[in-house]
């Protein structure tokens, strides 16, 4: 029985149900957090990444969603880390906390409706290839911040992601990435986007209506300390086909190379130099391997 957290009790997940005329339901009016735990055998440990951090971004999702969660980040926490204990699941854990407009109300508004919350957690391993994916760019565009925020995690801003990895796998690609309104690049299709150029490892910037990502700023950290020269500024979408090295992070995808874009090889193909220095520094840094990183972690041990 995996144990869930709704409506102020924990309960098995099966009986964390919502009525068909919840109001999230129909219109998409709620807020989510993805947050990775990942299981060190040797430790027996579970090592949580960056927990307060993303219940901190939870919260600004549903200040934006006029949601109230009732809850504090730091009982949202405890609630996290109590289920995973009672969980007790011996694998990487991807833990999901949800927070929606409840009631069963027709009617388009965010006011004066009541709101729920719950976390519920799932074992999970790679969601993409760690060794090298092929990408396309999508027709579809990124929803730009003035018509659906995308510095939340709205629940029904995710048609967007939906529409475009459809296609991509229609197409037999395993991802899409995002160009804005204005046709520079925007980020993956549910993670955010980093290319190499002559050493240089360059993101965009978050005013291209992209997720201010948690993971994003822990690989902007590593690159530092690897003393790798970072920018973040608007980039083409030709430099793409380009670019020496690709790679898309997130909680999710977690630091997944791209091996090919709309049928074009990325520099020599495979996972390139840096994406490789960065990509093992970070498993490491999530398995609880390296003291610099500590700080990153919250363990729950087993």
């Amino acid at each position: 029985m995996s144990l869930a957290f709704f409506k102020g009790r924990f309960i098995p997940l099966e009986e964390a149900t919502v009525s068909i005329a919840a109001h999230a339901l129909n219109y998409g009016t709620g807020c989510f957090e993805g947050i990775r735990g990942y299981y060190n055998a040797d430790h027996n440990t579970l090592y949580v990444i960056k927990l307060q951090e993303h219940f901190e971004r939870f919260m600004r999702s549903c200040r934006i969603m006029r949601i109230d969660p009732g809850y504090s980040v730091g009982e949202l926490c405890d609630a996290t880390l109590h289920i995973l204990k009672e969980n007790a699941t011996p694998s990487d854990v991807y833990i999901r906390p949800l927070a929606f407009k409840a009631d069963p109300v027709i009617k388009v508004t965010l006011d004066g409706i009541g709101d729920a919350t719950g976390i519920f957690t799932v074992p999970l391993g790679d969601y993409l290839p760690t060794n090298g994916i092929h990408v396309m760019v999508s027709a579809w565009r990124r929803v730009e911040d003035n018509a659906i925020p995308t510095r939340a995690k709205i629940t029904g801003s995710y048609v967007n992601t939906a529409l475009a990895v459809a296609d991509a796998h229609l197409g037999g690609f395993d991802d899409a990435i995002f160009l804005s309104e204005d046709g520079h690049v925007a980020e993956g299709s549910a993670a955010n986007l980093f290319l190499v150029r002559d050493g240089v490892l360059v993101t965009t910037p978050g005013t291209e209506n992209i997720l201010e990502g948690i993971t994003r700023n822990a690989v902007m950290q590593l690159a530092a300390d690897l003393e790798i020269a970072t920018q973040v500024r608007t980039i083409d979408r030709t430099e793409l086909y380009v670019a020496d090295e690709l790679f898309l992070v997130g909680t999710g995808v977690q630091v997944a190379p791209i091996s090919r874009i709309d049928h074009r090889t990325v520099g020599v193909g495979g996972v390139g130099p840096v994406t490789s220095q960065l990509q093992n520094r970070y498993f490491e840094a999530t398995r609880g391997m390296l003291p610099r990183y500590r700080n990153w972690l919250t363990a729950v041990e087993y």
